[in-house]
């Protein structure tokens, strides 16, 4: 096939503009639990602060559809009968790219449950599904990839983690050279930039999503420990020495940007949870910041806000939906423009 970087495709940095964010509404107790309503709740407060700016594009269950669209059916909202395994749409969607005329493509990557881990029936056709709904050029690869491990920041620079990427469980006939290579032809990158491992329990294995987002090209943030008891004190330390060590592709030194994290958050069950607030959506008009409630939340919302001076910063709770393993830019996948 004729590969997306040869002819003029790439991906788009999440801050330009979006026509729409596909998201998938909770509806699997036998997952969430008793949790499933809060959850719930925090899913229709971002699908209503994402709604300010674009349309939302949400995938439904029949036994919780009428529920949807009682919460969410005033809203700029298209909704779509597509199953799902569960609402971790960041991964389980195509990746949009587009090309200097302006035409978008789907890119289609092979599913394996994030490494074997959670096989949930429906979330490997997702992608299919999804492309017979937009009229669209698809391109389909041959290896693992999903689309939380990756962060561009549209002008040729591709940040992963060694940590997913090289895991035996995602691609174990690749090595890093065979990968970077894979990335640059299907994200039209020229330079890729490897962290070397993630959050404590992230079930993920090291998205690159929960740890180091780009707000501008060659502007990249990160996390610091606000203390001794963070769980990922020594790794938040070692992230922000690698980025400062970093340049991007047009060989510009990285500007490294810290927050605050949020310290040591804890389940129901005292187990630590891989939380972030670097897992937030960059809409057309805001920056939707997961919130955990620390004490930091406050702080980090306002330090990111800094770097979005055109748009507004809203810190929303997570806490709920993460106990499913991941937050706000988990369960959302814009569509470029």
């Amino acid at each position: 096939m004729d590969y997306p970087n040869l002819i003029g495709y790439a991906q788009p940095a999440e801050w330009q503009p979006h026509s729409a964010c596909w998201l998938a509404f909770p509806s699997h107790r036998d997952l969430w639990l008793e949790y499933l309503d809060i959850v719930q709740a925090e899913f229709v407060a971002l699908a209503k602060a994402i709604a300010l700016s674009e349309r939302l594009e949400i995938l439904v269950l029949p036994e919780t559809a009428d529920l949807a669209k009682e919460l969410l059916g005033d809203l700029p909202v298209r909704f779509h009968q597509i199953p799902f395994g569960d609402i971790w749409m960041r991964d389980i969607t195509p990746i949009y790219t587009k090309n200097s005329e302006g035409k978008l493509a789907g890119l289609k990557f092979q599913w394996n449950g994030w490494g074997g881990k959670y096989l949930l029936e429906h979330d490997d056709q997702v992608a299919n599904r999804i492309l017979q709904n937009l009229d669209i050029t698809e391109f389909e690869f041959d290896w693992v990839l999903e689309g939380g491990a990756i962060e561009v920041d549209g002008e040729g620079t591709c940040l992963t983690t060694k940590q997913c990427l090289l895991n035996p469980n995602r691609n174990p006939h690749m090595d890093q050279t065979a990968i970077a290579t894979g990335l640059k032809a299907a994200l039209g990158v020229e330079k890729v930039l490897w962290i070397e491992e993630g959050l404590l329990n992230d079930h993920t294995d090291g998205h690159i999503d929960t740890i180091a987002r780009f707000v501008a090209p060659h502007r990249v943030m990160c996390m610091y420990p606000t203390s001794s008891d963070d769980p990922n004190y020594q790794v938040l330390k070692d992230i922000a020495e690698q980025l400062e060590a970093m340049t991007d592709a047009k060989g510009r030194k990285l500007d490294v940007i810290k927050v605050p994290s949020p310290d040591l958050i804890l389940d129901d069950q005292g187990e630590i949870m891989p939380a972030s607030y670097l897992n937030f959506y960059i809409s057309n008009s805001h920056v939707i910041i997961p919130t955990y409630g620390s004490a930091n939340d406050e702080q980090a919302v306002q330090e990111i806000a800094k770097y979005f001076p055109e748009r507004k910063a809203i810190g929303l709770s997570a806490k709920h939906i993460l106990l499913g393993g991941g937050a706000f830019h988990c369960i959302t996948c814009h569509q470029p423009i």
